[in-house]
């Protein structure tokens, strides 16, 4: 029986553990908190920093193969291990997703169309890359460690140029502001020899955080074949192996790489329940050295994304019991407003069928 080693044990680890259980092996996490979600499945769970290098190198001895749940492990740590030890995604994927400078600078070098981007640190370069970006308006981001909105700024105007002061010192980029119609998600899953991606979805934000993905995305089958050819190619061209999920903007039939993320995406929960297979099952399936299965579409599928202001929501629905509502709610102990504590996958259901019926049982 193999053992796969996850770094991280948030809700991402906690349904690949249960995932990697079904396929026969055994999980060991790493994660500084005890009571993490997949610690309470794992068959092993190591707590310490996730920069504590005596703690991975455990975790790598006893692992036959290793993976990451979360992208924001000091790059210095891993490095020496993915020399050492399986970790057969390597550190690539990590490390260009890890700057949203490089991550950007990676896409174009790779012939994916980007927003209109330039670095800036100070006022001098914040100034030259709104110019360089197309002007006003146009979003600041810091290149490290955003996530959910956090770290950016819209900038409709010279006198929000001010709000990104507290910024300067740390590296920033600015980006083009792209009037989007949509944006859409493509989860991609490669072993080099084959590549498969997952049905193509429309993504709904609310303060800057998920809130809906509804599947299939509503555009037309060359836009949707385009994104899932570039998607694969893109994968393949950069040598990539294992999950990258890639956030689209699509407006009218163009798309523009948003960023991307080596590891199981929040939209691609629905996979669950409403494809023949998972981005968990097909990670795992990967780690464990298994051939990979082409994902088919079950039926149109909606899933919400449960924060702390929607639990006492999700609680009541999960009493319910109904066949085509799926219950996701991952034990966090601790719930806030805006932190993700679970999800709901509605298969059979479109995207129109959900604001008509359900929207108004969620704050």
């Amino acid at each position: 029986m193999k053992t796969i080693g996850v770094i991280g044990a948030g809700q991402l680890g906690l349904m690949l553990a249960e995932e990697a259980h079904k396929l026969g092996a055994r999980v060991v996490t790493l994660d500084p908190a005890a009571d993490a979600p997949a610690a309470r499945v794992a068959d092993g769970h190591i707590v310490a920093a996730y920069d504590d290098g005596a703690a991975l190198e455990e975790l790598c001895r006893r692992s036959d193969v290793v993976t990451y749940e979360f992208e924001n492990v000091p790059g210095e740590v891993l490095i020496p291990l993915v020399e050492r030890y399986n970790i057969p995604q390597g550190f690539q994927p990590l490390y260009d997703s890890q700057d949203r400078l490089r991550e950007k600078r990676n896409a174009v070098a790779h012939g994916l169309r980007t927003p209109r981007f330039a670095p800036a640190d100070d006022r001098p370069s914040l100034e030259a890359a709104v110019r360089e970006a197309g002007g006003f308006p146009c979003v600041f981001k810091t290149r490290t460690l955003g996530y959910d909105g956090h770290g950016q700024v819209v900038l409709r105007s010279e006198e929000d140029m001010a709000k990104v002061e507290p910024y300067f010192g740390r590296p920033g980029i600015v980006e083009e502001f792209v009037a989007f119609d949509f944006e859409a998600s493509a989860i991609v899953v490669g072993d080099g020899r084959e590549t498969v991606c997952f049905p193509v979805g429309r993504n709904v934000h609310r303060d800057g955080i998920l809130d809906l993905s509804v599947v299939p995305a509503e555009i037309p089958d060359a836009l949707r074949d385009r994104i899932v050819s570039e998607s694969r190619r893109f994968m393949q061209e950069c040598g990539y192996r294992g999950i990258l999920a890639i956030e689209y903007f699509v407006k009218g039939d163009e798309i523009y790489f948003n960023e991307m993320a080596p590891r199981p995406h929040n939209s691609g929960h629905w996979t669950i329940e409403g494809c023949t297979t998972d981005q968990f099952r097909e990670l795992a399936r990967y780690l464990l050295g298994m051939p990979l299965e082409e994902p088919r579409l079950v039926a149109p599928t909606v899933m919400k994304n449960i924060l702390g202001r929607d639990l006492a929501a999700a609680e009541a629905i999960a009493r319910e019991g109904r066949a085509d509502v799926h219950v996701h709610l991952y034990g966090k102990r601790e719930s806030r407003p805006l932190r993700k504590m679970g999800h709901i996958t509605f298969v059979g259901l479109s995207g129109g069928q959900f604001a008509a019926e359900w929207a108004a049982r969620f704050e």
